[in-house]
């Protein structure tokens, strides 16, 4: 009976090990630069929409993240404008991940082109390919993704 306990402790305590090993192994693939190589939406009706958006995104080591992006044609139409335009996202915050559903989350501290985010969470779900290019989808509330930005890692 001794023997079983000690063998469970030990299981316990190297699976709790390993949790703790792949979420830093985790928090190390997204630490850097990225720039945005593509953004899709897929409408409730269904394809897929190319957004044209450019961007950058950046993770560091004090577990903290800023994002940035715009179409790319914003100053072309902003020069046949006479109104400020103004789209796209822009927002920082600390960042936290949950392993099991394979999800970041971007806690909001400040997001000047979409206020109403401040103090809450974009929940990215993410994934890796290789190094170099990072997934993130959006959700919904009914588990359908509705856009994913394609990352590569800037060098």
């Amino acid at each position: 009976m001794k023997t079983k306990t000690l063998c469970l402790a030990f299981l316990f305590i190297t699976s709790s090990s390993f949790a703790a090993d792949d979420l830093e192994t985790v928090k190390q693939k997204f630490i850097g630069d990225w720039e945005l190589a593509s953004y899709y939406s897929f409408p409730a009706s269904g394809g897929e929409r190319e957004m044209g958006y450019i961007g950058r995104l950046s993770y560091d080591s004090f577990g903290n993240m800023a994002g940035l992006g715009m179409p790319k044609d914003l100053p072309e139409r902003q020069r046949d404008s006479d109104e400020r335009l103004m789209q796209g996202f822009a927002y920082w915050g600390p960042v936290s991940w949950d392993l099991d559903r394979g999800v970041v989350i971007h806690h909001v501290q400040g997001s000047p082109m979409v206020p109403q985010w401040v103090g809450g969470d974009n929940v990215r779900h993410f994934e890796f390919e290789g190094n170099d290019i990072l997934k993130l989808t959006v959700k919904d509330n009914n588990g359908r993704a509705t856009g994913t930005l394609t990352w590569h890692r800037l060098k």
